[in-house]
């Protein structure tokens, strides 16, 4: 991904973009490197010391952009590097992940640079989604401000208490932005009650008196401007997003660094290009870096710091609006990345080879979720995907939990990988992309990590915010009755009528797989958002929050014949054309019990002339699972097999009698 920007430095439209008068050079600060290079080792034989240019750290403001999913955070973005003279190729323009652009939603953290009024913004994009919440707990040790986005007709929701607590604990004072102020329903009362209800959440998350007093501004971010005071229609010359780049610049304190210490940078994110290697990106918390400066990589170990790998700074590189520059050095205080050493990870620190000290990591929520993969054994195997080895499996596995440690991966038995994350979205995602990279493998349906403390039996507990018509608020309680979910609150939404809002909290377990049956209960109009709570005390066994299924018994060409049959059976998952096998789950049954059925049977041929035409078949369109819907569907004794065409739902025993001889062991 990296490759091709970073190929594209040599452009002369790429050195065009750098030089126009779009960015305003900041306040430079220059020092000759034999003096802000003490641990180097060409310090000795420099003569004739050149000077150093770097940013002077009090014109710096390094800035994350923290909210709840879908209050604006991207399109705020976009308009932010817009109003910097940054040249916009779309809509969502930091989106850079193909997922991303596919589904709207941010999966991973991205830093920018843009220039204002002889400042430089490093500003980080987060994202909104809970499972995605290591993107936001990695990059809050990068900054000193944050602005706190809040849709001024929802409210603080779920997340933006979990975003906010994560801003308060590292002594943030974040700005609060006032989003989709231009809506109808949105009123000057609406918005003095969010402010009200945001003050609260900071007072109940322990912010300090510094905190509390957090400066207000009014936005449409889709609309491109920001004021100080409450506006639905701002002057034509005030529909631009000057007041709250002036306001950053304000409330934002500059990092309290010194370019005089040695080198020491903390990695927090990590990349990797086809040409120079890894890309290593982080704030350099001290110190100025060259390229050709010797560093190493250190990390702290139980019995001390370790040392990982020392090299040379061969590229180092910034982010400005969407273009990557290289550029020669850096100074305290700046978020960049650098290339030259292969072995560092998210974490570990980065400094001169005379440094022994490594920097404090970040201390990341548990995973809550954890699910097995495996090398796809069933009979299709092999006919779509490249790679399809465990060995193969376990390198891709790896590799990801170094780039993202909110995820955790285990070696089991016979080539199975445990891998432990947040939910199962960033579960399905990763699935996603390694499907998309042609992998084949076998994934069982997720499980949640419980707790043993003092003897009793712990689970996660998340806090879920419903928000439904009038007429689908008893079919959500009841289902979620059924999931071990718990009222907290219930009333009116504000601005609307007819809906209301729900909050509750729920155990992980019982919201596994709820999302397809809460869209199909509301018709597509409700909304739900969720958050990790806590862990609390085992609510018991869930309610009968499924039906059984039908299963497989031939092998072949499913048939419209055998179909016409099966479909007083229950909901049927495959179209005639399709492939079955032994085992393969073709639909759910309309009963609790599974049953075992032949979608290949065909229409026997005889010598007998019919006195009328055969009947033509007409067939209820089947139900086809995404990914998500079938991580949430499996039960504990099925699989899901994932290829790069295709995604089935199997048992994990193939065998009828097998399977029988393990469902009375169970029972047993």
């Amino acid at each position: 991904m990296a490759g091709p920007l970073i190929r594209s430095l040599c452009s002369a439209a790429a050195r065009k973009s750098l030089s126009s008068s779009n960015y305003r050079k900041p306040y430079l600060f220059s020092r000759a490197s034999a003096f802000t290079r003490p641990f180097s080792s060409s310090t000795a034989a420099d003569t004739s010391p050149s000077p150093v240019t770097v940013v002077d750290p009090s014109r710096l403001r390094n800035v994350a952009v923290i909210a709840h999913v879908d209050h604006g955070k991207t399109t705020l973005m976009d308009r932010l590097l817009r109003q910097c003279g940054a040249d916009i190729p779309h809509e969502r323009a930091l989106d850079s992940i193909s997922l991303e652009r596919e589904r709207g939603i941010t999966i991973s953290s991205k830093v920018t640079s843009i220039s204002w009024k002889e400042n430089e913004l490093n500003m980080v994009d987060t994202p909104g989604h809970a499972d995605f919440g290591g993107e936001v707990e990695r990059v809050m040790g990068m900054v000193e401000g944050a602005v706190l986005v809040v849709d001024a007709g929802e409210g603080p929701l779920a997340q933006t208490k979990f975003v906010l607590a994560k801003a308060l604990k590292y002594g943030i004072r974040p700005l609060l932005l006032l989003n989709k102020v231009d809506r109808p329903s949105v009123t000057e009362e609406r918005c003095s009650e969010v402010e009200s209800l945001v003050f609260d959440l900071f007072d109940n998350l322990g912010a300090s008196e510094e905190q509390l007093e957090f400066p207000v501004l009014y936005a449409s971010a889709k609309e491109g401007w920001a004021s100080s005071t409450y506006t639905k229609n701002p002057p034509e010359d005030a529909r631009n997003m000057s007041e709250l780049l002036d306001a950053i610049i304000r409330h934002v304190r500059p990092p309290t660094t010194t370019l005089d210490a040695p080198f020491q940078m903390l990695v927090s994110m990590m990349e990797k290009d086809n040409y120079v290697g890894r890309i290593l990106t982080g704030r350099i918390y001290s110190g100025i870096l060259q390229v050709g400066d010797r560093v190493h990589g250190i990390h702290s170990t139980d019995s001390g710091t370790a040392k990982t790998e020392e090299g040379k700074v061969v590229k180092l590189m910034k982010k400005k609006g969407t273009n990557i520059v290289s550029i020669d050095s850096a100074g305290a205080g700046d978020i960049v990345s650098m290339a030259g050493l292969t072995s560092p990870v998210i974490g570990h620190t980065i400094a001169n080879v005379g440094v022994m000290t490594a920097l404090p990591t970040v201390d990341l929520d548990p995973p809550t979720i954890s699910m097995t993969f495996g090398v796809n054994d069933s009979p299709l195997a092999g006919r779509d995907g490249t790679f399809l080895t465990g060995k193969q499996i376990g390198d891709r596995l790896m590799a990801e939990s170094e780039r993202n440690l909110a995820l955790n991966v285990l070696p089991g038995l016979s080539d199975s990988y445990e891998v432990q994350g947040r939910g199962e979205l960033q579960l399905g995602i990763l699935i996603e992309n390694m499907r998309r990279e042609k992998f084949e493998l076998s994934v069982s349906p997720p499980k949640v990590m419980y707790k043993i403390e003092k003897g009793q039996k712990l689970e996660p507990i998340e806090e879920v915010t419903v928000e439904v018509n009038e007429e689908h608020v008893g079919l959500v309680m009841e289902a979620l009755s059924h999931r071990r979910g718990e009222i907290t609150d219930m009333g009116p939404v504000p601005g609307s009528v007819g809906r209301t809002r729900v909050c509750l909290t729920c155990p992980s377990r019982g919201l596994v797989g709820y999302r397809s049956v809460f869209n199909s209960d509301t018709r597509g109009s409700g909304f739900m958002h969720r958050a990790f709570l806590s862990y609390e005390k085992y609510r018991g066994p869930l309610g009968n929050v499924r039906k059984g299924v039908l299963v497989s018994m031939g092998y072949g060409t499913i048939t419209a014949y055998a179909l016409m049959s099966l479909e007083p059976r229950g909901i049927l998952f495959v179209k005639p054309g399709m492939e079955a096998y032994d085992g393969m789950i073709i639909g759910e049954h309309s009963r609790d019990t599974d049953l075992d059925v032949n979608p290949v049977r065909s229409k026997e041929l005889n010598n007998i002339r019919a006195a009328s035409k055969d009947e033509n078949v007409k067939l209820t369109p089947p139900r086809l699972m995404s990914l998500e819907e079938a991580i949430g569907y499996v039960a504990s004794d099925e699989l899901i097999e994932v290829t790069p065409n295709a995604i089935r739902l199997r048992k994990r025993y193939l065998d009828v009698n097998k399977r029988k001889t393990m469902s009375k062991r169970s029972k047993d």
